[in-house]
């Protein structure tokens, strides 16, 4: 592979579809890491100064405000992980003070920040992902680091209907 940072871009019209690639290849080993899709409209207007018409313009641009993709596990995660480490502190908040209210309290308080957290997490998604549609597409980068990596990536996001799949490196 050439010097620099390659990334494997497809335009997906359908953010299902989208969620399909990612996991499949988040289960062929793909680190969650490696996926990152534009950032919201505002973002990308303050940082390169000007509006975009169609997602494609963004595709190759080096400049253009990236986010990490929250698929679907990784929003359920959000949402689910605050209880059980908040009972877990209200059980030894239990231990300490000979009390179960401690617990029940933090059980309640971590699916509650949770509930919030996942539903936040999931507006801010679906927002960008819908304003992104409207301009052609959601433009997906999946980080690869050598040539078996990026066939893989072509043919998983082929697979789950993108369109102008292709490979560009960034300088580094």
């Amino acid at each position: 592979m050439a010097q620099g940072i390659h990334e494997v871009v497809g335009v997906f019209d359908d953010p299902e579809a989208l969620e399909r690639a990612v996991f499949t290849l988040e289960t062929r080993g793909f680190d969650r890491a490696a996926f990152s899709v534009l950032a919201s409209e505002q973002t990308v207007e303050k940082t390169l100064g000007h509006r975009y018409r169609q997602v494609s313009e963004m595709e190759d641009d080096p400049d253009a405000p990236r986010e990490t993709f929250f698929g679907h596990v990784s929003r359920l995660e959000a949402e689910l992980f605050p209880a059980p480490v908040l009972a877990g502190l209200g059980w030894l908040a239990l231990a300490g003070m000979g009390t179960g209210i401690a617990a029940v309290i933090a059980a309640g308080a971590g699916g509650l920040i949770g509930a919030g957290l996942g539903g936040l997490i999931h507006h801010h998604h679906a927002a960008r992902l819908q304003e992104q549609v409207e301009r052609g597409g959601v433009v997906l980068w999946v980080g690869v680091r050598d040539d078996e990596r990026e066939a893989l990536a072509r043919a998983v996001l082929a697979a789950e209907g993108a369109h102008d799949i292709h490979t560009h490196v960034l300088a580094v």
